[in-house]
Protein backbone atom coordinates (compact mmCIF):
# COMPACT_ATOMS: atom_id res chain seq x y z
CA UNK A 1 0.00 0.00 0.00
CA UNK A 2 2.82 2.37 0.96
CA UNK A 3 4.62 1.52 -2.29
CA UNK A 4 1.52 2.31 -4.34
CA UNK A 5 1.05 5.62 -2.51
CA UNK A 6 4.71 6.46 -3.03
CA UNK A 7 4.47 5.69 -6.76
CA UNK A 8 1.35 7.86 -7.10
CA UNK A 9 3.06 10.78 -5.34
CA UNK A 10 6.18 10.27 -7.47
CA UNK A 11 4.10 10.22 -10.65
CA UNK A 12 2.31 13.43 -9.68
CA UNK A 13 5.66 15.07 -8.87
CA UNK A 14 7.11 14.03 -12.24
CA UNK A 15 4.04 15.31 -14.10
CA UNK A 16 4.08 18.66 -12.30
CA UNK A 17 7.82 19.06 -12.81
CA UNK A 18 7.47 18.26 -16.50
CA UNK A 19 4.63 20.75 -16.85
CA UNK A 20 6.56 23.58 -15.21
CA UNK A 21 9.70 22.85 -17.21
CA UNK A 22 7.69 22.78 -20.45
CA UNK A 23 5.84 25.97 -19.50
CA UNK A 24 9.09 27.74 -18.60
CA UNK A 25 10.71 26.67 -21.87
CA UNK A 26 7.67 27.90 -23.77
CA UNK A 27 7.78 31.25 -22.00
CA UNK A 28 11.48 31.74 -22.70
CA UNK A 29 10.88 31.09 -26.41
CA UNK A 30 8.25 33.83 -26.65
CA UNK A 31 9.26 37.19 -28.12
CA UNK A 32 8.65 40.01 -25.65
CA UNK A 33 6.70 42.89 -27.19
CA UNK A 34 5.55 46.13 -25.56
CA UNK A 35 2.46 47.90 -26.87
CA UNK A 36 1.56 51.47 -25.88
CA UNK A 37 -2.23 51.88 -25.84
CA UNK A 38 -3.76 55.33 -26.12
CA UNK A 39 -6.43 54.68 -23.47
CA UNK A 40 -7.83 51.71 -21.58
CA UNK A 41 -11.33 51.08 -22.87
CA UNK A 42 -13.82 48.30 -23.55
CA UNK A 43 -13.77 49.79 -27.05
CA UNK A 44 -10.55 47.80 -27.51
CA UNK A 45 -12.09 44.48 -26.49
CA UNK A 46 -10.47 42.52 -29.37
CA UNK A 47 -7.00 43.50 -28.14
CA UNK A 48 -7.69 42.15 -24.65
CA UNK A 49 -9.27 39.04 -26.14
CA UNK A 50 -6.10 38.37 -28.12
CA UNK A 51 -4.25 38.33 -24.81
CA UNK A 52 -6.80 36.57 -22.59
CA UNK A 53 -7.55 33.83 -25.15
CA UNK A 54 -3.85 33.15 -25.69
CA UNK A 55 -3.75 34.24 -29.34
CA UNK A 56 -0.52 36.20 -28.84
CA UNK A 57 1.16 33.20 -27.21
CA UNK A 58 -0.05 30.92 -30.01
CA UNK A 59 1.84 33.23 -32.36
CA UNK A 60 5.00 33.14 -30.24
CA UNK A 61 4.59 36.50 -28.53
CA UNK A 62 4.54 37.68 -24.93
CA UNK A 63 2.71 41.01 -25.20
CA UNK A 64 2.76 43.66 -22.50
CA UNK A 65 0.12 46.36 -22.92
CA UNK A 66 1.11 49.70 -21.38
CA UNK A 67 -1.35 52.55 -20.88
CA UNK A 68 0.14 55.66 -22.52
CA UNK A 69 -2.63 58.25 -22.38
CA UNK A 70 -2.87 60.37 -25.53
CA UNK A 71 -1.96 59.60 -29.15
CA UNK A 72 0.92 62.09 -29.00
CA UNK A 73 2.41 60.21 -26.06
CA UNK A 74 1.96 56.87 -27.84
CA UNK A 75 3.90 58.07 -30.88
CA UNK A 76 6.61 59.49 -28.62
CA UNK A 77 6.94 56.10 -26.90
CA UNK A 78 7.32 54.31 -30.25
CA UNK A 79 9.72 56.86 -31.73
CA UNK A 80 11.91 56.74 -28.61
CA UNK A 81 11.98 52.90 -28.76
CA UNK A 82 10.38 52.59 -25.31
CA UNK A 83 7.85 50.27 -26.97
CA UNK A 84 7.86 48.35 -30.23
CA UNK A 85 4.22 48.91 -31.21
CA UNK A 86 1.90 51.87 -30.83
CA UNK A 87 -1.89 51.63 -30.62
CA UNK A 88 -3.69 54.90 -31.31
CA UNK A 89 -5.52 56.88 -33.97
CA UNK A 90 -4.05 56.72 -37.47
CA UNK A 91 -4.11 60.52 -37.53
CA UNK A 92 -1.10 60.49 -35.19
CA UNK A 93 1.03 58.72 -37.81
CA UNK A 94 0.05 61.38 -40.34
CA UNK A 95 1.20 64.15 -37.98
CA UNK A 96 4.51 62.35 -37.40
CA UNK A 97 5.12 61.98 -41.14
CA UNK A 98 4.21 65.60 -41.89
CA UNK A 99 6.60 66.74 -39.16
CA UNK A 100 9.46 65.32 -41.22
CA UNK A 101 10.33 62.19 -39.22
CA UNK A 102 12.65 60.06 -41.36
CA UNK A 103 11.95 56.76 -39.60
CA UNK A 104 8.22 57.45 -39.52
CA UNK A 105 5.39 55.27 -38.23
CA UNK A 106 3.48 52.89 -40.47
CA UNK A 107 -0.01 51.56 -39.76
CA UNK A 108 0.09 47.79 -40.21
CA UNK A 109 -3.21 46.66 -38.66
CA UNK A 110 -6.60 48.21 -37.98
CA UNK A 111 -8.82 47.38 -35.01
CA UNK A 112 -11.64 49.90 -34.67
CA UNK A 113 -13.38 51.42 -37.67
CA UNK A 114 -15.40 54.16 -36.00
CA UNK A 115 -14.95 56.74 -33.30
CA UNK A 116 -15.56 54.98 -29.99
CA UNK A 117 -16.80 57.98 -28.03
CA UNK A 118 -20.40 58.75 -27.15
CA UNK A 119 -21.97 62.18 -26.88
CA UNK A 120 -23.28 62.73 -23.35
CA UNK A 121 -25.81 65.48 -22.60
CA UNK A 122 -26.29 67.12 -19.23
CA UNK A 123 -30.04 67.06 -19.83
CA UNK A 124 -32.19 64.28 -21.16
CA UNK A 125 -33.09 64.88 -24.81
CA UNK A 126 -35.72 62.84 -26.59
CA UNK A 127 -35.21 62.41 -30.34
CA UNK A 128 -31.76 64.06 -30.28
CA UNK A 129 -30.67 65.92 -33.43
CA UNK A 130 -27.31 67.48 -34.21
CA UNK A 131 -29.00 70.87 -34.35
CA UNK A 132 -29.53 70.46 -30.60
CA UNK A 133 -25.83 71.31 -30.30
CA UNK A 134 -26.28 74.81 -31.68
CA UNK A 135 -24.88 77.43 -29.29
CA UNK A 136 -23.84 74.67 -26.86
CA UNK A 137 -20.55 74.15 -25.03
CA UNK A 138 -19.08 70.72 -25.90
CA UNK A 139 -16.07 69.22 -24.10
CA UNK A 140 -14.57 67.42 -27.10
CA UNK A 141 -11.10 66.16 -26.15
CA UNK A 142 -7.58 67.06 -27.24
CA UNK A 143 -7.07 69.56 -30.05
CA UNK A 144 -6.42 67.67 -33.31
CA UNK A 145 -7.51 64.43 -31.61
CA UNK A 146 -10.03 62.23 -33.40
CA UNK A 147 -13.05 62.64 -31.06
CA UNK A 148 -12.98 66.42 -31.51
CA UNK A 149 -12.18 66.21 -35.22
CA UNK A 150 -14.89 63.63 -35.93
CA UNK A 151 -17.58 65.55 -34.08
CA UNK A 152 -16.65 68.81 -35.80
CA UNK A 153 -16.75 67.05 -39.19
CA UNK A 154 -20.20 65.58 -38.47
CA UNK A 155 -21.57 68.94 -37.35
CA UNK A 156 -20.16 70.77 -40.35
CA UNK A 157 -21.54 68.19 -42.78
CA UNK A 158 -24.96 68.58 -41.17
CA UNK A 159 -25.20 72.32 -41.69
CA UNK A 160 -23.63 73.71 -38.52
CA UNK A 161 -20.70 76.10 -38.94
CA UNK A 162 -17.85 76.01 -36.44
CA UNK A 163 -19.07 79.37 -35.07
CA UNK A 164 -22.45 77.79 -34.18
CA UNK A 165 -21.06 75.83 -31.19
CA UNK A 166 -18.20 75.89 -28.68
CA UNK A 167 -15.87 72.96 -29.24
CA UNK A 168 -13.76 72.93 -26.08
CA UNK A 169 -10.38 71.24 -26.66
CA UNK A 170 -8.69 72.76 -23.61
CA UNK A 171 -9.38 69.90 -21.19
CA UNK A 172 -7.07 66.90 -20.92
CA UNK A 173 -8.60 63.56 -22.01
CA UNK A 174 -8.38 62.03 -18.55
CA UNK A 175 -10.07 65.07 -16.98
CA UNK A 176 -13.06 65.38 -19.30
CA UNK A 177 -15.55 63.38 -17.22
CA UNK A 178 -14.50 65.15 -14.02
CA UNK A 179 -14.87 68.57 -15.65
CA UNK A 180 -18.35 67.68 -16.89
CA UNK A 181 -19.41 66.39 -13.47
CA UNK A 182 -18.04 69.61 -11.99
CA UNK A 183 -20.37 71.68 -14.15
CA UNK A 184 -18.34 72.53 -17.25
CA UNK A 185 -20.09 72.21 -20.60
CA UNK A 186 -23.51 71.23 -21.87
CA UNK A 187 -22.19 68.10 -23.60
CA UNK A 188 -19.09 65.91 -23.42
CA UNK A 189 -17.68 63.12 -25.62
CA UNK A 190 -16.68 60.09 -23.55
CA UNK A 191 -15.36 56.59 -24.19
CA UNK A 192 -16.76 53.57 -22.43
CA UNK A 193 -17.06 52.51 -19.69
CA UNK A 194 -16.93 56.17 -18.55
CA UNK A 195 -20.07 57.22 -20.46
CA UNK A 196 -22.09 54.44 -18.82
CA UNK A 197 -20.75 55.39 -15.38
CA UNK A 198 -21.82 59.01 -15.92
CA UNK A 199 -25.30 57.78 -16.80
CA UNK A 200 -25.51 55.49 -13.78
CA UNK A 201 -24.43 58.29 -11.46
CA UNK A 202 -27.12 60.57 -12.87
CA UNK A 203 -24.78 63.23 -14.26
CA UNK A 204 -25.74 62.86 -17.91
CA UNK A 205 -27.40 60.94 -20.72
CA UNK A 206 -25.89 59.29 -23.80
CA UNK A 207 -27.65 60.82 -26.80
CA UNK A 208 -25.53 59.74 -29.79
CA UNK A 209 -22.55 57.73 -31.02
CA UNK A 210 -19.85 59.99 -32.44
CA UNK A 211 -18.68 57.00 -34.50
CA UNK A 212 -21.99 56.64 -36.27
CA UNK A 213 -21.94 60.37 -37.03
CA UNK A 214 -18.43 60.35 -38.48
CA UNK A 215 -18.44 57.24 -40.67
CA UNK A 216 -15.82 54.56 -41.27
CA UNK A 217 -12.14 55.39 -40.72
CA UNK A 218 -9.05 53.52 -39.47
CA UNK A 219 -9.87 54.99 -36.08
CA UNK A 220 -7.51 52.97 -33.87
CA UNK A 221 -4.64 51.16 -35.52
CA UNK A 222 -1.37 49.46 -34.67
CA UNK A 223 1.77 51.19 -35.85
CA UNK A 224 5.51 50.72 -35.66
CA UNK A 225 8.63 52.44 -36.94
CA UNK A 226 9.33 51.84 -40.62
CA UNK A 227 12.73 50.37 -39.72
CA UNK A 228 11.28 48.07 -37.05
CA UNK A 229 8.77 46.58 -39.50
CA UNK A 230 11.53 46.04 -42.09
CA UNK A 231 13.77 44.29 -39.54
CA UNK A 232 11.04 42.29 -37.76
CA UNK A 233 8.46 41.22 -40.36
CA UNK A 234 7.73 37.91 -38.59
CA UNK A 235 6.88 39.64 -35.30
CA UNK A 236 4.56 42.07 -37.06
CA UNK A 237 2.94 39.21 -38.99
CA UNK A 238 2.46 37.16 -35.81
CA UNK A 239 1.01 40.12 -33.92
CA UNK A 240 -1.38 40.91 -36.78
CA UNK A 241 -2.49 37.30 -37.01
CA UNK A 242 -3.37 37.28 -33.30
CA UNK A 243 -5.46 40.44 -33.68
CA UNK A 244 -7.20 38.96 -36.72
CA UNK A 245 -8.16 35.93 -34.62
CA UNK A 246 -9.61 38.24 -31.98
CA UNK A 247 -11.64 40.15 -34.59
CA UNK A 248 -13.09 36.86 -35.81
CA UNK A 249 -14.00 36.06 -32.19
CA UNK A 250 -15.92 39.30 -31.56
CA UNK A 251 -17.91 38.87 -34.77
CA UNK A 252 -18.91 35.33 -33.81
CA UNK A 253 -19.77 35.71 -30.11
CA UNK A 254 -22.35 37.68 -28.18
CA UNK A 255 -21.76 40.56 -25.79
CA UNK A 256 -21.93 38.42 -22.66
CA UNK A 257 -19.40 35.91 -23.97
CA UNK A 258 -17.01 38.71 -24.93
CA UNK A 259 -17.51 40.49 -21.59
CA UNK A 260 -16.69 37.32 -19.64
CA UNK A 261 -13.36 37.02 -21.44
CA UNK A 262 -12.26 40.61 -20.74
CA UNK A 263 -13.75 40.98 -17.24
CA UNK A 264 -10.35 40.86 -15.52
CA UNK A 265 -9.15 43.86 -17.54
CA UNK A 266 -11.84 46.06 -15.98
CA UNK A 267 -11.92 45.13 -12.27
CA UNK A 268 -13.87 48.26 -11.31
CA UNK A 269 -16.78 47.30 -13.56
CA UNK A 270 -19.40 44.59 -13.16
CA UNK A 271 -19.96 41.88 -15.74
CA UNK A 272 -23.41 43.38 -16.39
CA UNK A 273 -21.95 46.83 -17.14
CA UNK A 274 -19.20 45.44 -19.37
CA UNK A 275 -21.79 43.43 -21.28
CA UNK A 276 -23.89 46.58 -21.81
CA UNK A 277 -20.89 48.48 -23.13
CA UNK A 278 -19.80 45.65 -25.45
CA UNK A 279 -23.34 45.55 -26.81
CA UNK A 280 -23.18 49.30 -27.49
CA UNK A 281 -20.06 48.76 -29.58
CA UNK A 282 -21.62 45.80 -31.37
CA UNK A 283 -24.68 47.94 -32.13
CA UNK A 284 -22.60 50.64 -33.83
CA UNK A 285 -20.46 48.02 -35.66
CA UNK A 286 -17.28 49.40 -34.10
CA UNK A 287 -14.71 46.75 -35.10
CA UNK A 288 -13.18 45.90 -38.44
CA UNK A 289 -13.83 42.42 -39.83
CA UNK A 290 -10.10 42.04 -40.44
CA UNK A 291 -6.99 44.10 -39.79
CA UNK A 292 -6.79 45.35 -43.38
CA UNK A 293 -7.00 49.13 -43.79
CA UNK A 294 -8.62 50.31 -47.01
CA UNK A 295 -7.43 53.25 -49.08
CA UNK A 296 -10.89 54.89 -48.96
CA UNK A 297 -10.99 54.71 -45.16
CA UNK A 298 -7.51 56.20 -44.89
CA UNK A 299 -8.53 58.97 -47.24
CA UNK A 300 -11.63 59.67 -45.14
CA UNK A 301 -9.63 60.10 -41.93
CA UNK A 302 -7.56 62.76 -43.72
CA UNK A 303 -10.75 64.46 -44.93
CA UNK A 304 -11.92 64.69 -41.31
CA UNK A 305 -8.58 66.19 -40.22
CA UNK A 306 -8.52 68.58 -43.17
CA UNK A 307 -12.05 69.77 -42.39
CA UNK A 308 -10.78 71.14 -39.06
CA UNK A 309 -7.76 72.81 -40.68
CA UNK A 310 -5.34 70.46 -38.93
CA UNK A 311 -3.86 68.71 -41.98
CA UNK A 312 -0.63 70.16 -43.33
CA UNK A 313 -0.48 67.83 -46.34
CA UNK A 314 -2.41 64.79 -47.53
CA UNK A 315 -0.20 61.71 -47.22
CA UNK A 316 -0.37 58.84 -49.70
CA UNK A 317 -1.91 55.58 -48.56
CA UNK A 318 1.13 53.63 -49.75
CA UNK A 319 3.44 55.63 -47.48
CA UNK A 320 1.67 55.04 -44.17
CA UNK A 321 -0.30 51.80 -44.57
CA UNK A 322 1.17 48.31 -44.93
CA UNK A 323 -1.48 45.61 -45.37
CA UNK A 324 0.92 42.83 -46.30
CA UNK A 325 0.65 41.24 -42.84
CA UNK A 326 -3.15 41.02 -42.84
CA UNK A 327 -5.34 38.22 -44.13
Amino acid sequence: MKKILFLIILLIFICLTSYFIFHEEKQTKLKNIKVAEVTHSIFYAPQYLAQSLGYFEEEGLNVEIILTAGADKVTTAVLSNDVQIGFCGSEATIYVYNNGEKDYLINFAGLTKKDGSFLVSRKKINNFKLTDLKNKHIIAGRKAGMPALTLEYALNKNGLDTEDFILDTSIDFSSMAGAFIGGTGDFVTLFEPTALQIEKQGYGFVVASVGELGGIVPYTTYNARKSYIEKNPQIIKSFTKAIDKALIYVHNHNANEIANKILNYFPDNSLNDITKVVQRYIDIDAWFNSTKISENDFKHVQEIIDNAGELENFVSYEKLVNNSFSK
